[in-house]
């Protein structure tokens, strides 16, 4: 009898999740369209055949799990773009999880930008117990780890969460990808694909961020490679993006097979430098994106660490926990490789 086949076939044959597999078999606009099509071509190749009693068991529980209305939760947009929850190229993401997983669970959203300089603590608190808000979430710190001092009196009235980062002074309790697996990850990938010389381009303000978590989990995936082939990360990222001969020049000396990087920028770069991707070198990007399914790298899924955000603060106020925690509590979510054609089979 013909094995019966599954999501998780499915999920391995192409390197996404099974519940990514779930959502786009769904028609779930969680999914880019371009990956729900190359999703539902696999499943059609290998003959994938939905169980018709299971799917509609798990219609009906999802139809029931829709929650009454529990209370308000306040949104922080902590960016200096006011505009950073449409317009920033991965906060977006963050948001939608931050805001899919209270509606699931009966709260709802108000936003505020923490850099208005019409709003002190004072006049904030004022708000934020008018509007009866419960707890926070805070989202988009990019330009440091650290929350504004002035509002500090706020953050010691509520229940509080930080999604994307690490803070500190005051340290509160956070959710995010894990930078150190996701890094080690995506090398470990790049070495079974046959690349023995991969090199990280990084922005050292966006590795301090986190902490140098990045390198970190670069120079941990470098120790499996000859200690000849080990190429120092590449942190002048600024720098090169007001010169490129900086990084062209760089490129050239060291000579790596593959580059890892947060940005699409370096693919132009190498291409400038007169290398073919992946003929010459491999390219793979540390936050890869549904609508990119050409760049090979990992999908940080920062909607679900913005879910993980909206669980924590929920369980704080369940709890009656507010203020900076003595015990600063954190949820670390896994990436996931994602293919592409900017990555080959080594000889």
């Amino acid at each position: 009898m013909k094995k019966r086949v599954t999501l998780q076939d499915i999920a391995n044959q192409l390197g996404f999740s099974k519940n990514t597999i779930s959502l786009a078999l769904r028609d779930s606009p969680q999914i880019s369209a371009a990956t729900k099509k190359k999703i539902k071509r696999a499943a059609d190749s290998l003959g994938y055949r939905p169980n018709a009693v299971v799917s509609r068991l798990m219609a009906e529980l999802r139809a029931s799990q829709t929650s009454k209305f529990q209370a308000k939760l306040a949104l922080f947009n902590a960016n200096e773009d006011q505009t950073a929850f449409t317009e920033h190229p991965t906060i977006p993401a963050y948001v939608d999880g931050c805001q899919r997983r209270a509606k699931q669970l009966g709260y709802s959203f108000d936003i505020f930008w923490m850099h208005d300089p019409a709003t002190n603590s004072n006049r904030l608190l004022q708000i934020l117990n008018t509007r009866n808000i419960k707890g926070i979430v805070v989202v988009g710190l990019m330009g440091g780890n650290q929350l504004p001092e002035r509002l500090n009196p706020v953050w010691e009235d509520f229940p509080i969460v930080v999604t994307g980062v690490r803070t500190r002074n005051p340290t509160l309790s956070f959710a995010c990808v894990d930078h150190h697996m996701l890094t080690l990850r995506a090398i470990e990938r790049l070495a079974e694909l046959g690349y023995k010389r991969p090199a990280l381009v990084i922005d050292e303000t966006i590795d301090l961020l986190v902490e140098r978590r990045f390198t970190a989990g670069f120079s941990t995936g470098q120790q499996q490679f000859l200690k000849a082939d080990r190429i120092p990360p590449f942190i002048q990222y600024r720098e090169a993006k007001r010169n490129p001969e900086v990084f062209k020049s760089w490129l050239l000396k060291k000579r790596p097979d593959a580059v890892l990087t947060l940005y699409q920028s370096v693919y132009r770069w190498i291409e400038d430098a007169g290398l073919r991707v992946p003929d010459d070198i491999g390219f793979a990007q540390l936050e890869q994106r549904n609508d990119d399914s050409a760049i090979a790298g990992m999908d940080q899924h920062n909607d679900i660490a913005g879910e993980a955000a909206v669980d924590m603060v929920i369980s704080q106020i369940h709890n009656n926990e507010a203020g900076v925690p003595q015990f600063p509590r954190s949820t670390l979510v896994g990436a996931t490789w994602r293919e592409g054609e900017s990555v080959a089979a080594q000889p």
